[in-house]
């Protein structure tokens, strides 16, 4: 019984490990995918979304969101982690010019 409790709280806290990773690996492909975008706004709204996209999608990930805001560049992504319990972490990130304010 002891054995199997122990195995439980062993087996939680690598899950818990794995969630944060996949919140870590999210928030990183956020962030350069919403630079990648930014550097592409130029071009227009969808070149950059479909910057964001090939980013993420280089880094395992998928863009659940890409909006233009003004000069702003706002990317959601989902890092799909685990083979038997599967989970999706997400993030945003915002990335556009600095103000000057």
């Amino acid at each position: 019984m002891l054995v199997a409790a122990l195995v439980t709280i062993a087996l939680g806290g690598i899950w818990l490990g794995a969630a944060e990773v996949a919140r870590h690996r999210a928030q990183a492909v956020a962030d350069l995918a919403a630079l990648a975008a930014a550097g592409r706004l130029t071009l227009g709204p969808d070149v950059a979304c479909r910057q964001a996209d090939q980013l993420a999608a280089a880094m395992r990930a998928t863009v659940r969101g890409c909006a233009v805001e003004h000069l702003d560049v706002v990317v959601t992504v989902a890092v799909r982690m685990g083979s038997r319990i599967s989970f999706e972490a997400r993030a945003a990130a915002r990335a556009g010019p600095s103000g000057t304010g």
